[in-house]
């Protein structure tokens, strides 16, 4: 059941992590669109950027493989009127409403919310699977180690190396690609400028 906290605008910033993915066209320039789309938003400040990885596709039939990513922000945007800016979001950069489980060129998921659980329209935080998916766990890792899941108590990191004993899809790091320049996270006007320059 929702907590009623999450009914009502928060009254400080909200620690959130959220999922990026895409395997359609342009993969690296669809998550830097959407991270200088989220980045450029009034209400969402961008905290934490993960490297980018090159996962197998999960799920039926086959699919190319995907880029993902995961961010940490700060907001203080409702749990429902974040997911309507995401999906709103994807809208802008090409993906279809009823894209579920297709071939996508942006696909944006809220994991975490602050310390809330919520089961709502559509909305379910501790995201479902997650703890699951590797493709999630790896880049949520290195930018919420720590964190602790509230409906478990278990940490990202120990959910994380539950996952890399099991064997499953393959996923790999691309050391070689940044969604920001090494280095850019301590100047953000920079990124952002650099980011609009790649999303042009």
């Amino acid at each position: 059941m929702i907590e009623p906290a999450a009914r009502q605008r928060p009254t400080a910033p909200v620690v959130v992590y959220l999922g990026l993915g895409t395997n359609l066209g342009d993969r690296l320039g669809h998550l830097r669109q959407a991270l200088f789309a989220l980045s450029t938003h009034p209400e969402i400040e961008v905290t934490g950027v993960s490297r980018v990885y090159e996962t197998e596709y999960v799920g039926p039939g086959s699919q190319d493989p995907y880029y993902n990513a995961c961010l940490e922000i700060t907001t203080r945007l409702r749990p429902q009127v974040l997911l309507a800016v995401l999906k709103g979001t994807e809208e802008r950069l090409g993906r279809p409403p009823q894209g579920h489980m297709q071939p996508r060129p942006i696909d944006l998921d809220i994991l975490l919310y602050g310390d809330l659980e919520i089961l709502e329209n559509g909305l379910c935080i501790p995201h479902k699977h997650m703890r699951q998916r590797a493709f999630v766990l790896e880049p949520l890792a290195e930018i919420g180690a720590g964190k602790v899941f509230p409906d478990s108590g278990e940490t990202i990191a120990e959910a994380c190396a539950k996952i890399r004993r099991k064997s499953g899809p393959w996923i790999r790091a691309l050391t070689d690609i940044r969604l920001l320049a090494a280095g850019s996270e301590s100047n953000k006007e920079d990124w952002r400028a650099a980011l609009a320059v790649h999303c042009r």
